[in-house]
């Protein structure tokens, strides 16, 4: 079942994005290292084209080293793009940003001509975290679920640096079935909306390949590359003690239980997504939604065909 999420909040924070972009210098958009293609919002990028853009790989402690730098040379070979690999909560790396603003728009700066940014990104990505720490105090609400900013706020950094926050936002319909699965474990995705043990099941067919001896050590299991990912789920109820009576497993509990583990990075340092294996998913997604499209415009033409068919009785009077 694919997942979708977008709550009314965010396409107002969309029609707030479309106003305040005529006056943007740079725009920062915050990526979750762990899924950096899955959280790079396709409609951020139409509604922020032309200006520089900053990427923050946020939550860079929580992912794997190794792909995080393939990450970063993808984004940085992009025009008018750089990247950077931090977390939030730390404020000496946070300080890197404002450097790399003034880079990426040198001629901005000073009273006459403050240096004005826009902060954006999927939910639960870590913005307010990142704004509290360059500010040095609570300046932006921040909570471990999505859905917490519901409205832009204006912060200064500086007496020539104004940084605008907008609300999490995610976009109206996602086509790479794995950007929303990865999306939904890592938090971005509204409680409500996927399925606990849906989830799990997608997460484990992927950690098992690249990432099964971190399963094996989590969850003391043997061979878990060999497994299938509902055999995995089995055996990581049984090992955390998440049964039923009668000793049934209790696959909604050990679905729950990953979930946190994986969020809360107990697991280790994991990352969902290479470059080229988003660059696949995204080329079938596209391919996918192309066709569903050209199915959709078919019945659209073949219901036009048959209503200019319709006999139509003649009007009164008419002979």
């Amino acid at each position: 079942m694919a997942i979708q999420w977008f709550p009314g909040h965010m396409h107002l924070t969309k029609k707030t994005i479309e106003e305040r972009i005529k006056a943007i210098d740079v725009v920062i958009e915050m990526l979750d290292a762990r899924l950096p293609g899955s959280s790079a919002n396709p409609m951020l990028a139409q509604l922020t084209q032309g200006r520089p853009s900053l990427k923050v790989l946020n939550k860079q402690d929580l992912a794997d080293p190794e792909r995080t730098e393939q990450w970063l040379a993808h984004y940085n070979a992009l025009s008018s793009t750089r990247a950077l690999a931090l977390d939030a909560s730390a404020k000496a790396a946070t300080q890197r940003l404002i450097a790399a603003c003034h880079e990426l728009a040198p001629l901005r700066g000073g009273l006459a001509k403050p240096m004005r940014v826009l902060i954006c990104g999927i939910p639960n990505v870590g913005k307010s975290t990142l704004i509290n720490s360059l500010v040095g105090k609570r300046a932006a609400k921040a909570a471990d679920e999505a859905g917490v900013t519901k409205a832009e706020q204006r912060i200064s950094l500086a007496d020539d640096f104004y940084l605008y926050d907008t609300p999490g936002m995610l976009w109206p319909r996602i086509i790479v079935a794995k950007s929303g699965y990865n999306l939904a474990a890592s938090g971005a995705v509204g409680r409500n909306a996927f399925d606990d043990e849906e989830v799990a099941l997608e997460l484990l067919d992927y950690l098992r390949t690249p990432y099964a001896h971190v399963l094996e050590q989590r969850y003391q299991l043997t061979g878990a590359a060999a497994q299938t990912d509902e055999e995995l789920l089995a055996n990581i109820a049984r090992k955390r003690g998440a049964l039923l009576s009668g000793g049934r497993v209790n696959l909604q509990k050990a679905a729950e239980l990953l979930i946190h583990d994986f969020r809360a990075g107990v697991l280790g340092r994991i990352t969902l997504e290479t470059p080229l294996e988003f660059a696949d998913w995204l080329a079938h997604g596209q391919k996918l939604d192309a066709e569903r499209q050209a199915r959709k415009d078919e019945i659209e033409t073949n219901r036009l065909i048959k209503f200019k068919k319709i006999p139509r009785p003649p009007r009164e009077g008419s002979r």
